[in-house]
């Protein structure tokens, strides 16, 4: 019998390098699908329907709310962006592992619903190395980073709510551990439990 797939939820503060660290971690493996979002928001140039994003209207949007299809949502500046559960959880039982690189609340929400997910936190080596990522991207004012950093010590203290913790000190070494997770997530009795029944 095929195995369930593993859905990876990913989070970590601004700056701690999820993105990076996710991006390799799918370039390295064909087996795991990036999860794409619903949104209400207009395409930008270059954003492909079903590949970027599933652009859909506030009205389909709110009917999916009521539904209960999506693993989680949120309202971000006038735009809904939600996590369709039946595209997930399809994805799951062909034995495809879905990666869902997410905010901490969103994740929390995720745990509520889908408690067989591994919850992995991303953090950087330090919070003085954290200050130099978001110097090093040029794109913050002053206090734009301030608010970062406070936002940053604040969500570290979520990491007791995931399963792991990984320190991205190098990419590389940060994703050998993500597979490394997901290996030993695999060999959990539970998830094999056809294979030994049928021994």
């Amino acid at each position: 019998m095929k195995r369930k797939g593993i859905l990876l939820v990913v989070s970590g503060p601004s700056g701690a390098g999820k993105g990076t660290v996710c991006k390799e971690l799918l370039n390295r493996n064909d087996n795991i699908d990036l999860s794409i979002s619903v949104t209400t928001r207009e395409p930008r140039p270059g954003e492909i329907d079903g590949v970027s994003y599933y652009f859909t209207e506030k009205d389909d949007f709110k009917k999916k709310i009521d539904e209960e299809a999506f693993l989680e949502y949120a309202e971000v500046y006038g735009n809904f962006y939600g996590t369709p559960k039946e595209k997930v959880f399809e994805k799951l039982e062909s034995g495809r592992d879905v990666l869902l690189e997410i905010d901490i609340q969103g994740a929390l929400k995720v745990k509520k619903i889908y408690k067989d997910g591994v919850f992995i936190f991303i953090v950087p080596p330090s919070m003085q190395e954290l200050k130099s990522r978001l110097e090093l991207r040029g794109t913050e004012t002053r206090e734009s980073m301030i608010n970062r950093f406070e936002s940053a010590y604040r969500e570290i203290n979520f990491v007791f709510s995931y399963d792991y913790v990984v320190v991205n000190d190098e990419v590389d070494l940060a994703t050998n551990k993500l597979e490394a997770i997901i290996e030993a997530e695999k060999c959990r009795v539970h998830r094999e439990k056809n294979f030994i029944e049928g021994l």
